[in-house]
């Protein structure tokens, strides 16, 4: 049985906005905020800087930049402005800076060159790279005819290739006429310039099909040379050589490569016999996983090349005449690379900052600055900037000197650069991350609370919990430089709401959210192993305990699958059922409880036996080894070897070891160490002083067996001790004492008898010798007479009777702590809304505080509110900030209000003295909820409002304000209507409403600072009802409240909110039915307030059905239903009934209604005479009518083209289009004779078949193809296909005419 559990912690990626470098902050990636925020550009995408192009496509040169407002782009073209406008097969892309040349009828080297874009607004200019664009070429092979080789067997050779010079440089293969890859080895191979060596030829190397071919990847293209013909002739036995280098030549070279770059070193020799080569390197080893030998031995490739790299490479060659060797000094340079980009910085006004452009290379490389793409000493001064080489330092920057900076750092190897602005903003604080966002996390996992943010100067942001207002730093939070807060482990008590605050010089904001730790999801019960018969039933049983407010999710897999489509397996709640088992069945099935936030697991196995008379095989737990013996004896070790029990039909896994200790814990048995199940011996590490019994216990897929029975007693001798003991610590009790602290070590620790305690202190950084003492067996020392709360320098060390314990490590306490002794000074208060004040002070000395420092307390409390003859003083309030702080936070205070506030600081041991009592007073703020709204005299058409004014009224009242609307029967809100109301009325009547109508009114009062919460209320005017009275208003949360309809009272009393009931005449009408296509359509008028109202009906006369059988539909408000699914014929009674909200009682109910459904002819349709019908075929008549024309038209245009068009067309020699219909050609002629080459099979459509071999051609072009005389191989390899088409129709071509194929 295996058990996994994830516990993932908060699903919340640390998304890390807010890139900070000294003062600089990013601007964020927010769309709202950047769509207020001024920004200037920046290079977004750009091609690379040696871009090669297709001929046969149009140039994409890429600049795309951002910036605010969106910049305009400019083109330099080698050096010189590019006028864009003057040339029309360039365009420049909408809000882009990105090229496009339509190089239709134009030849594209026409705009190679050296491209540079320039991205501008009016807060700088941004610069690209310098773009190299370039033509690739596939050049075509020279004509040339290879006479044939004749070489002596045994001699050296090299086939030169030397292919047509291509951008980029082709691939070169050897194959023969078959498209099959020439074999290669030792003796014959390919060197890295393409040309194939024989070390030495033998007279099988004789073949008239010696053919290099030439891939060019870029435009797709396979260039052929001349098969070449070898003829080894034997004129009696070839004399053997010793070795001697081909490539390179002498006895040393020399390579230069560039960092990061492949280095390939190459050793070719000839010799006969064959020789045999070796690499090394004279100074160091060869680095691992970037080395590869390779084609034999002949080639050492380092990738990724790095300074270490450089030094000398030995090759050496060898056969049984000689050894010769060759070296390489290999010499590393680098072109620039970064050590450290330049980054963009916002800053305030006034504010510092600096740009680092830092890069290294060999040689050095030099930087160079550029403002806006203009070099920086040719740039406006600035008095407040200064370059120091790689270093642009900012020093009080001012509005309006936004700018890009460009940094070039090169080298002879090449340059980089890079673009970073500087933009000078103000911005308020703001909290990007959205409010009131709720996280989840499961209990005992991290959690990660964000509070993304921007502004300018950088806001420092603050967290807060609920109405606590000590700031959330330390233990057990951490919070992140991009303002996101981390719970370590988070427990149900971190649940709550979390405040976070960013603030600046120019303002603050905040944010609130939510944390929700949740329990995790636990498998109680797992499922086990199961033995089923064949035709038997087996459950498998899962009960799981989750979080009750997660949805959980159960799910079993047999096999790491889903279950099998099969009935027999029953899913319930916390089991599986398998009914009728099956071989088949047999196999891991696994339990996972899944919830949105964690899931737990559990699998067991089931084994399927064969059903009775068969008798099935038992599985049980294995027998308990036997006969345990100790040989190998030593002071810390020994060796264990026991006999395994029965396994009984179930091997076993391993075997657990355990020990026991009648000298200092008889009787108890621990684990010492286990084995795997096919080992029989152990050997175990002992400890000293120790009185040891063995026992081993067998553990199976069933489970553990009994102990085994114990081994004789084996004793080891005592020593001095291995370990002090550990949980140092020193602290004091009282203000002039020392109280030093250890965990005491056990029995087993001790390593032997006698155990003491050897306890050392000096006071740190004045004493240099310690003060120690020895003790017994106990966990504590108390040093007395201490001066007040020094730190001191403890140790403990573990000595016993044959020694003393390893040098003990130095932990440093403190001694006790008396109360601070000085409070406070220079306290003041800075009142920031109605709500929240902010309280500054002086830290005390620290030598005043005489103690760990705690932190500060603010106590505060209101005096009495500012409305005069309004005294209210409340009890005083206590925060507590912890750490050296200088400030803090006084929330939740009483608008308009006066307050008194002291601070005092305190450490472990108390509080010291209050400062002196200051005030201040908290303006104005949104008054409170109205105390009570009433509706009193309520008419045909108006109604009367009494309220009170808030308990809580924050300031001076300006007024009320009353909205109102009407409700309709479905809960429908109308139009709403306003009334501003003086402060001075406590009530009002409304005139010109609606008679026998709802309405629901919302309520508030105001001051200077804005409206305060609203009460509500509903009522109905009235027609000539019964009144019912309703209680007072329910306030709920913000203050949305609803009155419920309570049952009829006659005689309400008065001046109490009131709604009216339902006339007692009916509450149904017009009850009327009609026949249609889709059913009967039943119509009826309805009066009532009830919601749940149903059309019902019964057949007539069937007295098989109770009252209770009748047939309902819910008609959802509407005043019409249609009835459908009735049976033609029959004759239903229908009734409509209104119910109440326990949808059983009836409230009104129709008068019954019969109706009659008639019996329908079944519709015989002509599909003739139907209008589509006739309309398809009418189409489809026209289709074939334009088909007929079109084909005619196409045979009258045949004919041939002239061919001089085509050649005039595409005049370029180096580049043939081919066409996408017939794979060919156009236009080409060759003045030599063309004939096919020997042993090529050339079928009559012009496809070359491939044949049985593995390695052909067909598997480096990757499609069809054929070869002309001169060699030219025809055939797309790459399924790529040219955009350009020529505008001739199709001429006859002879394909073996052509030279490449493209």
């Amino acid at each position: 049985m295996e058990r996994t559990r994830t516990r993932p912690g908060a699903a919340v990626f640390l998304m890390l906005i807010l890139g900070h470098l000294g003062n600089a902050l990013e601007v964020p990636l927010d769309p709202k905020v950047l769509e207020e925020l001024a920004q200037p550009p920046t290079i977004t995408q750009q091609s690379p800087k040696d871009y090669i192009i297709d001929p046969r496509e149009n140039i994409v040169i890429h600049c795309e930049a951002k910036g605010k407002p969106h910049p305009s782009f400019s083109w330099t073209r080698n050096g010189t402005h590019f006028d864009i406008d003057q040339d029309p097969k360039v365009t420049m892309r909408p809000r882009s800076g990105t090229l496009v040349v339509d190089i239709s009828g134009e030849k594209a080297e026409t705009y190679e060159g050296i491209y540079q874009c320039t991205a501008r607004n009016k807060h700088g200019a941004a610069v690209s790279n310098n773009i190299v664009i370039r033509q690739s070429r596939s050049p075509l092979w020279s004509k040339e005819r290879n006479e044939p080789i004749r070489v002596q067997e045994g001699e050296a050779l090299v086939l030169h290739c030397r292919p047509p010079a291509g951008l980029p440089p082709p691939i070169i293969f050897w194959m023969d006429v078959n498209f099959q890859r020439l074999p290669q080895s030792s003796r014959v191979f390919q060197a890295l310039n393409g040309d194939l060596y024989f070390s030495n030829v033998l007279k099988e190397d004789s073949r008239n099909d010696y053919i290099c071919y030439a891939r060019f990847p870029h435009t797709q293209t396979i260039q052929q040379k001349q098969p070449i013909t070898l003829l080894v002739l034997n004129h009696g036995l070839a004399e053997e050589r010793k070795p001697t280098f081909l490539i390179p030549s002498g006895s040393s070279s020399s390579k230069l490569v560039l960092r990061g770059q492949v280095l390939e070193l190459e050793c070719i020799t000839e010799g006969l016999p064959t020789p045999e080569v070796s690499w090394s390197k004279l100074s160091g080893e060869f680095p691992d996983k970037r080395t590869s030998i390779v084609t034999f031995q002949k080639i050492l490739r380092i990738v990724n090349v790095s300074d270490a790299d450089a030094g000398e490479y030995r090759c050496t060659a060898h056969n049984r005449l000689a050894s010769v060797h060759h070296t390489i000094r290999v010499t590393v340079k680098a072109a620039p690379y970064w050590l450290t980009t330049p980054r963009n910085l916002v800053l305030a006004p006034r504010e510092k900052g600096q740009l680092i452009c830092r890069a290294s290379g060999t040689p050095k490389p030099t930087i160079n600055w550029a403002m806006n793409g203009i070099p920086i000493e040719n740039s406006p001064e600035d008095p407040n900037r200064k370059v120091e080489g790689d270093t642009i330092i900012f020093e009080e920057v001012q509005t309006g000197s936004s700018a890009v900076y460009q940094c070039n750092a090169s080298n002879e190897y090449g340059y980089l650069l890079s673009n970073a602005f500087v933009n000078v903003l103000s911005e308020t604080p703001r909290v990007l991350t959205p409010a009131n966002q709720v996280y989840q996390v499961i209990r005992n996992n991290h959690a990660l609370l964000d509070c993304s943010f921007f502004g300018s100067p950088i806001p420092k942001i603050t967290w807060f919990k609920d109405s606590q207002s000590s700031t959330l730093e330390g233990d057990p939070y951490l919070l992140h430089e991009n303002g996101t807060l981390e719970i370590y482990v988070a427990q149900a008590f971190n649940s709550g709401k979390y405040i976070c605050v960013a603030r600046n010089t120019l303002g603050i904001a905040e944010n609130h959210v939510y944390l929700e730790v949740k329990e995790p999801t636990r498998i109680l019960k797992q499922p086990k192993y199961k033995v089923a018969q064949r035709n038997r039933n087996v459950v498998f049983e899962c009960k799981v305990k989750h979080d009750p407010t997660l949805i959980p999710i159960m799910i079993w897999l047999k096999d790491n699958g889903e279950l099998p489509d099969d009935e027999r397996f029953l899913v319930d709640s916390d089991s599986l059922t398998i009914t009728d088992v099956t071989e088949n069945d047999a196999g891991t099935y696994t339990c996972i409880m899944n919830t949105t936030l964690d899931h737990d697991s559990a699998s067991a196995e089931l084994t399927v036996v064969e059903a009775a008379p068969t008798p099935a095989t038992i599985y049980e737990q294995p027998d308990p080894p036997t006969d345990l013996e100790l040989t190998d004896m030593k002071p810390r070790s020994v060796q264990l070897t026991w006999i395994p029990g029965d396994e009984h039909n179930s091997p076993i896994h391993k075997f657990v070891i355990q020990y026991t200790d009648s000298l200092h814990d008889h009787g108890h048995w621990h684990n010492l160490t286990h084995v795997p199940g096919s080992k029989t011996t152990a050997h175990l590490e002992l400890s000293p002083y120790v009185h040891y019994s063995f026992r081993v216990l067998a553990l199976n897929a069933v489970g553990l067996s009994d102990p085994s029975n114990p081994s004789h007693m084996y004793k080891t001798n005592p020593a001095a001790p291995d370990e002090n003991p550990s949980g140092v610590k020193g602290f004091g009790t009282e203000h002039d004492n020392l109280m030093i602290l250890w965990k005491p070590m056990s029995g087993l620790q001790a390593n032997g008898p006698g155990l003491q305690y050897k306890v050392m202190w000096r006071q740190k950084d004045v004493d240099k010798n310690w003060t120690s003492v020895t003790v017994a067996n106990v966990s504590k020392f108390m040093v007395s007479g201490t001066p007040t709360f020094t730190p001191y320098e403890v140790k403990v060390q573990a000595i016993n009777n044959n020694g003393i314990g390893p040098d003990p490590a130095v932990v440093t306490g403190h001694s006790g702590e008396n109360l601070p002794v000085q409070a406070p000074d220079n306290v003041q208060v800075l009142v920031l809304n109605s709500t929240l004040a902010e309280v500054h002070w002086e830290p005390v000395p620290p030598k005043t505080v005489r103690g760990h420092l705690k932190g500060y307390k603010v106590s505060y409390w209101r005096e009495r509110s500012l409305h005069k003859h309004n005294p209210h003083r409340v009890e005083q309030q206590l925060l507590t900030f912890s750490g050296n702080k200088s400030h803090g936070m006084l929330p939740g205070l009483q608008p308009y209000s006066l307050y008194l506030f002291n601070v005092r600081v305190y450490n472990g041991k108390g509080e010291g003295p209050a400062s002196s009592n200051l005030q201040f007073e908290t303006p104005e703020g949104v008054p409170g909820r109205p105390s009570f709204l009433r509706i009193t005299n309520s008419n045909l058409n108006n109604l009367t409002l009494e309220w009170g004014p808030p308990n809580d009224l924050n300031g001076h009242l300006t007024g009320y304000i009353l909205k109102y609307q009407q409700v309709n029967n479905s809960n429908e809100l109308g139009p709403m209507e306003e009334l501003a109301l003086p402060a001075n009325k406590t009530s009002v009547t409304l005139p010109n409403l609606k008679y026998s109508t709802r309405y629901k009114f919302y309520f508030n009062a105001k001051t200077g600072q804005g409206a305060g919460p609203v009460i509500t209320e509903e009522a109905v005017t009235i027609m000539d009802e019964v009144l019912m009275y309703q209680p007072s208003v329910d306030e709920v949360g913000g203050g949305n409240t609803r009155t419920q309809t309570s049952p009829p009272i006659a005689g309400s009393p008065p001046r109490h909110p009131f709604h009216t009931v339902h006339p007692a005449a009916p509450a149904f009408g017009n009850v009327s039915s009609s026949v249609g296509e889709n059913g009967m359509l039943i119509n009826w008028e309805y009066w009532g307030a009830e919601k749940h109202v149903y059309v019902e009906y019964i057949v007539k006369n069937d007295n098989t059905l109770g009252e209770e059988e009748w047939q309902k539909e819910y008609v959802n408000g509407s005043q019409a239903y249609v009835l459908k699914g009735l049976k033609e014929g029959l004759s239903y009674r229908v009734r409509m009934v209104a119910k109440g909200h326990d949808d059983q009682a009836v409230l009104h109910q129709s008068e019954e209604l019969l109706v009659t459904v008639p019996a329908m002819p079944s519709r015989q349709v002509d599909i003739a005479t139907q209008g589509w019908f006739i309309g398809l075929m009418c189409a489809i008549a026209l289709l074939i009518l334009v088909l007929l024309i079109i084909c005619f038209i196409k045979r009258n245009k045949g004919g041939k083209y002239p061919v001089k068009e085509k050649e005039d067309a595409h005049t370029d020699p180096e580049f043939q289009p081919m066409k996408e219909d017939d794979c060919t050609f156009g236009e080409y002629s060759d003045t030599e004779d063309h004939k096919p080459l020997k042993g090529s099979r050339t079928p009559s459509n012009g496809t070359v078949h491939r044949d049985s071999s593995d390695d052909s051609l067909v598997d480096y072009g990757g499609g069809d193809g054929q070869f002309n005389e001169d060699g030219s191989f025809i055939g797309q390899y790459s399924g790529k296909s040219s955009i350009r088409e020529t505008a001739e129709g199709p001429s006859p071509v002879n394909t073996t005419t052509m030279n490449s194929f493209v």
